[in-house]
């Protein structure tokens, strides 16, 4: 049985007036992976901060096993500003204990590219004082990640990192014993690394079994129960889950009979977009012209990060472009930014943009725009139009947007001033969409977003009739809502990738590893849990039997409750049947188990 590390018992916290958490009671064991979601100002971070004892409850109590050793990475580090990077990772290990240990050699190749830490000015000896904010939090997280821990707790761990990194990330995750309890908005992180979700929501936690899909899952199933049908057709969580079951590979860890009611739940649900009918849409907006590029050189100081590009960007194209930090991903949106601004006067350094006389263009950088602090939210929305068009027949108020972007009626009326970090986002996509664009660039859009506003972009971005190029360590949102993938590597070329990330992530796996000393690549570990070809064939068998058996078990449940309903009266006799569901609801528990391992091998 798995050892419980900690207790929260009835945990309270109010801030101001406003309660974020009120009477939680939760617990974390022995092998436990929790992802957290919820809205920003939620309190998913109070939440994991009390956890980890940095932030006391005004209720309730948070206890720790004795003797647990446990690791936090926060919004903010505590690293050593004078200290070197080698000091605050690595301690006074000497070079050849540390690059003999496979664990350390993993974290640092895995978050920084490599052992010698290329992009650091000195390597490991780079003093940390004047590093950005993001290769801090990198070195706070390896400093962490290197430790032997029972329990870690992760505040947004994927800020700052690229696709590579992330995915880096969820691998090593996974591979540790180590509980784990993370904040992330990364839904395609969540899936890959979480077994349980805490869904935060108006004080209180609701807990789910598995990763985000099943997460998904389950509160669809649940507003199903509780909502009329024309409320169900337009309920935003069935519409992910069409897209977690159709558009994407199915990530959910749940027993094939619970994917057929998934199925079941989703069958009325258009696919997220009528493609033809939008490029046929995005042809009458804008021409046959967007961009066109010819033998195109684009350079960053005395940097050379593409040559003698050639290529296109047409209407209706939803381009997703990933790459390397400092291959030139921004450069080269901000080099077609500024074409388009000057109606193609300015050029880059070689070669030749061609705009469409047509391109009204919105460009979303990764600075937040600085707006005027007294001003309302819905005045800033309206400053740029009252009434927006969405296309197919679609018009919506800026008190309407307003409100599908998470700013209620009252929050529409608070000062620009006293947002936070994400709502500011929010407010500037919210902008952007209500020019009436039709031609847009998101440079990182889901900084800062919470999963729910993510999921009302991306149902918004579905019926935008335009072309668009987005820039996204969040794989999820670039699988979500774009139609092909296109890579700049590092080689001053960009190419079109027809598997999308993860032909990505093998390209760039096989760079490093010809990249990788041979001396170091002889002390590779051992990958843990491979199954010969055998056993996978018998894991696929025995699945198969038990898939027939729960089956069996939906049936006889089915039927044990009729009896129930029919037998109310008897005390005898339901108690009977009550101890017989019992019974079945504990075998079929076993049984669930036993298919989550077997699927793995098979």
């Amino acid at each position: 049985m798995a050892v419980n590390l900690v207790n929260v018992e009835a945990v309270s916290k109010v801030y101001g007036t406003r309660a974020l958490l009120d009477g939680v009671s939760l617990g974390v064991s022995e092998g436990d992976r929790i992802g957290v979601v919820g809205r920003n100002g939620d309190g998913k971070t109070t939440l994991i901060r009390m956890l980890a004892r940095l932030e006391e409850p005004d209720t309730g109590r948070v206890t720790h096993n004795g003797g647990l050793r446990s690791g936090v990475l926060t919004q903010h580090d505590s690293l050593d500003p004078q200290a070197t990077v080698r000091h605050e990772v690595i301690g006074d290990l000497a070079d050849h204990e540390w690059a003999g240990n496979a664990k350390i050699r993993d974290v640092l190749t895995g978050l920084f590219g490599g052992l010698d830490l290329p992009g650091f000015s000195d390597g490991l000896d780079t003093v940390i004082a004047p590093l950005s904010g993001g290769e801090r939090r990198r070195i706070a997280l390896a400093k962490l990640l290197i430790a032997e821990q029972d329990l870690i707790v992760l505040d947004e761990p994927t800020n700052h990192l690229d696709v590579e990194g992330i995915s880096w990330l969820a691998g090593h995750l996974r591979a540790r014993r180590s509980a784990l309890v993370v904040v992330t908005h990364d839904r395609w992180f969540l899936d890959q690394v979480c077994t349980r979700m805490w869904d935060v929501q108006r004080g209180a936690v609701h807990e789910y079994e598995g990763g985000y899909s099943d997460y998904v899952f389950a509160r669809a199933e649940r507003e199903r129960i509780a909502a009329t049908e024309e409320s169900k057709r337009q309920n935003l969580m069935r519409k992910e889950l069409a897209w977690l079951r159709r558009g994407a590979p199915a990530r959910t860890s749940k027993p094939r009979y619970r994917i057929e009611a998934a199925n079941e739940l989703i069958a009325d649900v258009p696919p997220p977009r009528d493609t033809s009918e939008l490029m046929k849409f995005a042809n009458a907006r804008l021409g046959k012209t967007v961009f066109e590029l010819e033998d195109v050189t684009v350079r960053a100081g005395d940097k050379l990060l593409l040559q003698h590009l050639t290529w296109q960007l047409g209407p209706g194209d939803r381009i997703g472009l990933v790459g390397v930090n400092g291959a030139g991903k921004t450069s080269l949106l901000r080099a077609l930014a500024e074409a388009a601004r000057t109606q193609g006067d300015t050029q880059p350094a070689a070669g030749k943009v061609v705009v469409g006389r047509t391109v009204k263009l919105a460009y979303l950088s990764q600075e937040v725009a600085e707006l005027k602090p007294t001003l309302r939210v819905l005045e800033a929305v309206q400053q740029v139009r009252d009434r927006v068009d969405l296309g197919k027949g679609r018009e919506m108020t800026a008190g309407q947007l307003c409100e599908q972007f998470g700013f209620s009626k009252e929050k529409q009326w608070t000062p620009v001033g006293d947002l936070s970090g994400g709502e500011r986002r929010r407010l500037q996509i919210l902008r952007l969409l209500m020019d009436e664009p039709n031609v847009l660039f998101l440079d990182e859009p889901t900084n800062d977003l919470d999963i729910e506003t993510l999921t009302q972009l991306e149902d918004l971005l579905d019926g935008w009739p335009g072309s668009m190029i987005v820039i996204s360590h969040d794989r999820f949102f670039i699988e979500r809502t774009t139609d092909r993938v296109f890579a700049l590597l590092g080689d001053a070329s960009l190419r079109m990738l027809p598997r999308g990330v993860d032909e990505y992530l093998e390209r760039r796996r096989k760079v490093i590893d010809a990249q990788t000393p041979a001396a170091v690549q002889s002390v590779a570990k051992e990958v843990p849990g491979t199954v010969s070809a055998k056993d996978g064939r018998a894991a696929k068998k025995e699945l198969q039997k038990i898939e027939r058996q729960l089956d069996k078990f939906s049936d006889r449940e089915t039927k044990l409750h009729a009896q129930i309903t029919e037998n109310a009266t008897d005390f005898g006799k339901v108690a009977e049947l009550d101890a017989e569901l019992r019974e079945l609801a504990g075998q079929r528990e076993e049984l669930e188990m036993r298919w989550l391992e077997l699927a793995e091998d098979a």
